[in-house]
């Protein structure tokens, strides 16, 4: 089978053309991962469009994944509806002639264009537009305006939705033929690697992990977080990019500055490369995270693999992904009050020196391993084609 895989390649993201490797966000990586290891049953071929055109790109990632950058000037974009890039696609795709057209995500343009793509083509959903539109109160002719419009029209002509979450498939059902529920994978070097066993010196390290966004509430957490530090000691670090000139990204870094002048341990950093991510979660204690909206909750998987213990909000797949560890607290959405009071009761009764499994976590391991996720992706391609023929 012949695969053509539209995802958003992160040098467009974050502007790095300069770098000569692509790269992808952590849950097409993770597909990918589990694909290459298929030589037999898939070939894979990977698109991206790009504004401007990376010093080199090298076309094969593995023995059966090809990759294909599509250069697309500014004016091709979300201001006329991706049609640039619907037009480059599909000029690509007359060449690659697939079976099978997967849009990963409906952020941008990969869903759009594998809708429009003249291929049979299934999308993956990540985080619900229409949702993040309302839970946001943009504006009309807004981003998320447009991308809510723009998921629509891509969910109602494509074969089906590949559902990350219950959350996700609930979402969507109404808009598209058919749902598979399918959850992200986790990329591998967070299950195949011991955590070191001895930890380091100081008071419990708490993370948070994600864009710094009215969705994620930092800030909020921040507010709550700078109160417990009147009666326990702790240290935090915010781990995700928070957006030049963005008022709420303003907010987040003005409150952090604050906590830090006024308490020491709030710190920010806005990348970590993989073994960068993977030492940090091993060197922490605990993760804190209450969004008011999820889809599948990947940092929450990673953590959990980790061994790490969770504090989160029960919104999206979260309840799902922790069924069965032992160390998750769970609170309602806006209940900040229960999370602090466990979150004190954890620090000040030394709940955080407990030792941790040196192994990563099996049960996680067995739900979302790339390999695993991969044969579920397979059988869709299979489903989709079987009816093209």
């Amino acid at each position: 089978m012949r695969l053509a895989l539209l995802t958003t390649d992160s040098r467009e993201h974050f502007k790095d053309y300069a770098n000569p490797e692509p790269y992808f966000g952590t849950a097409p990586e993770a597909v990918l991962e589990g694909l290459k290891r298929h030589p037999d049953k898939v070939e894979v071929h990977v698109v991206s469009c790009l504004q401007e055109k990376p010093a080199s790109s090298p076309v094969r990632l593995a023995d059966n994944v090809f990759y294909h950058g599509m250069h697309v000037p500014k004016s091709g974009w979300m201001r006329t509806g991706y049609q640039g890039c619907i037009r480059a696609v599909r000029a690509k795709l007359r060449e690659i002639k697939p079976d099978v057209v997967h849009g990963q995500g409906t952020e941008r343009d990969c869903a759009i264009s594998a809708a429009l793509s003249g291929y049979p083509s299934v999308v993956t959903v990540h985080g619900v537009m229409r949702a993040i539109y309302e839970l946001t109160q943009s504006k009309r002719f807004s981003y998320y305006w447009f991308a809510r419009q723009l998921e629509t029209f891509a969910l109602r002509r494509t074969r089906g939705v590949i559902a990350i979450s219950p959350y996700v498939d609930a979402m969507v059902a109404p808009l598209t033929p058919r749902t598979w529920f399918i959850p992200n994978a986790l990329q591998t070097f967070f299950l195949g690697t011991s955590s070191p066993q001895a930890r380091r010196a100081g008071p419990p390290r708490l993370v948070n992990v994600g864009v710094i966004s009215p969705r994620k509430r930092q800030v909020e957490l921040l507010e709550r977080l700078g109160q417990l530090r009147e009666v326990a000691a702790f240290e935090i670090t915010f781990i995700g990019k928070a957006n030049a000139g963005d008022p709420y990204a303003e907010r987040f870094a003005a409150r952090l500055t604050e906590c830090n002048q006024r308490y020491g341990g709030f710190a920010h950093q806005e990348f970590l490369s993989q073994n960068e991510f993977l030492n940090f979660y091993d060197s922490s204690d605990a993760m804190v995270h209450f969004s008011n909206e999820e889809s599948f909750g990947l940092t929450f998987a990673e953590a959990l693999a980790r061994n790490l213990p969770l504090f989160a909000s029960d919104v999206g797949a979260i309840r799902q992904i922790a069924e069965g560890i032992p160390f998750c607290r769970i609170f309602a959405p806006d209940d900040f009050s229960s999370l602090m009071q466990s979150l004190e009761d954890w620090i000040k009764n030394d709940k955080w020196k407990e030792p941790r499994p040196p192994t990563p976590n099996q049960l996680i391991a067995a739900r979302y391993h790339p390999r695993i996720i991969a044969e579920q992706h397979l059988e869709v391609y299979q489903e989709i084609n079987s009816h093209c023929i």
